[in-house]
């Protein structure tokens, strides 16, 4: 009777008109990313007030709560590819099981960083600077996100229960509510207001994991009681090789897609580090700016993938191109904002930071030439998404190691070691050799997997 009465429940990725499901999906989660862009940005203000080794310490940890959020998002990408398509099949007792297995993957991977962040974090930024203060700063920072983790891998899968079931409004909450406990635990607990002891860099990574359980509270609550289209039990619960097998050849390519950014990220600061701190603390300025405006996109992304992946599941071609318009024009959109933004202001963004004159210096021409490789990164993003949500992932990793890797890292080393002022140029050469070959590869791949679709609403 339960399976009858999910069958003719509808999902509103197989029944809304593509433009409007686009836009319902997303724009939660576009909200969603600009308060988490707003906390980044607060947070990395509140800490380089107190000096700028503290920055300087952010900005070094930065890549590893990249990888931890890339291992989490690359998890998702299989677990959403794998429930999306179970629900567009109408296969409701094996997404059940698909749901379960998020959970539990999930929770082991946030153990598994507890153990590392409880022996790894000291050797991990001695690796990278010979300044005490910025290595004590880091390493107890680094400490306390990494033990106590296990809250946003968690939070995480609630959130792909909700995009996977098309509950976009219910997923803003998870996300933003964690954000927002960050945001106000931020200054009380770093500045020591209300009373509460003064605890510096240490408050600030109090508050984030204070808000990573809070969100993943408010999660669990909501996939208990608010989704339908499937049942998360542990009851009897144990591991199923065609679950696992199929979450992990999508999801384990999507990982390394995703932790790219985390080696270019170790990569530029070892070399802006070998160089001068300065570049260093620009550098983390800019990550920061960065995920602040590439937000709509990041948003486009959590929606485009499971409404993608339903509706190839379902074997739409006219949804599946459809969505594959409306992301493009509007992540192009969204990136044309963000590029005027850093040509017209970029010292007032910098500043935000409590950058040194020297710093500054550097960092206004840098930010204008940076902001020219905006556009062609959303278009490949995008490309990106698609390939993702419809099993291309070697395609997706190939683009990936070109961007950041491949052609980024060398060319910034060799700009930095010929004339340091041009090194910024890698980035709108790395992404303008993204896009060509996105373009070619995505040509390709829709003769092979979308043109045979049925040309079906």
């Amino acid at each position: 009777m339960e399976e009858k009465t999910l069958q003719n429940e509808h999902n509103i990725m197989g029944t809304l008109p593509v433009n409007r499901l686009l836009l319902t999906m997303a724009w939660p989660m576009v909200l969603s990313m600009f308060i988490q862009g707003c906390y980044n940005i607060v947070d990395s203000v509140f800490v380089a007030s107190l000096s700028q080794d503290a920055f300087i310490a952010l900005t070094l940890v930065y890549p590893v709560q990249m990888l931890l959020v890339s291992v989490n998002v690359g998890i998702g990408v299989g677990i959403n590819a794998l429930l999306s398509r179970r629900l567009g099949e109408k296969r409701y007792e094996e997404a059940n099981d698909v749901a379960a297995h998020a959970y539990v993957i999930y929770l082991s991977f946030g153990v598994l960083c507890a153990m590392v962040g409880a022996v790894g974090a000291r050797p991990f930024l001695e690796l990278f600077s010979d300044n005490a203060a910025v290595i004590d700063y880091g390493a107890l920072y680094l400490s306390i996100i990494l033990f106590c983790s296990a809250g946003v891998c968690l939070q995480f899968a609630g959130e792909r229960m909700m995009q996977a079931t098309g509950n976009p409004i219910w997923n803003m909450y998870i996300q933003a509510s964690g954000a927002v406990i960050n945001l106000v635990l931020d200054p009380i607990l770093i500045f020591g207001l209300f009373g509460m002891p003064r605890l510096g860099i240490a408050g600030a990574a109090l508050a984030t994991v204070i808000g990573q359980w809070c969100g993943a509270l408010i999660g669990l609550y909501l996939v208990s009681k608010k989704v339908r289209q499937i049942h998360v039990s542990l009851r009897g619960f144990r591991l199923k090789r065609d679950i696992l097998g199929p979450v992990f050849r999508v999801g384990a390519p999507a990982i390394v897609v995703q932790s790219l950014a985390t080696f270019m990220s170790l990569g530029l600061n070892k070399l802006f580090g070998l160089h001068s701190e300065v570049y260093v603390a620009v550098l983390g300025a800019y990550f920061k700016l960065q995920n602040f405006l590439y937000m709509v996109v990041y948003g486009l992304g959590n929606a485009v993938v499971p409404i993608i992946s339903f509706n190839y599941g379902a074997r739409s071609r006219t949804r599946v191109t459809g969505t594959i318009r409306a992301a493009m024009f509007t992540a192009l959109v969204s990136m044309c904002v963000g590029m005027i933004l850093m040509l017209a202001i970029p010292k007032p963004l910098l500043m935000l930071f409590s950058l040194s004159p020297e710093a500054l210096a550097i960092g206004v021409p840098a930010m204008r030439i940076v902001s020219l490789s905006f556009l062609p990164a959303g278009a490949s993003l995008v490309i990106s998404y698609v390939f993702q949500a419809t099993g291309s992932n070697s395609s997706s990793l190939v683009l990936a190691l070109l961007r950041q890797i491949v052609v980024l890292l060398p060319l910034a080393a060799l700009l930095l070691y010929s004339n340091p002022a041009c090194t910024w140029w890698a980035f709108p050469v790395a992404e303008g050799c993204c896009l060509i070959l996105a373009i070619f590869l995505f040509r390709r791949s829709y003769r092979r997997r979308i043109a045979p679709l049925e040309d079906r609403i």
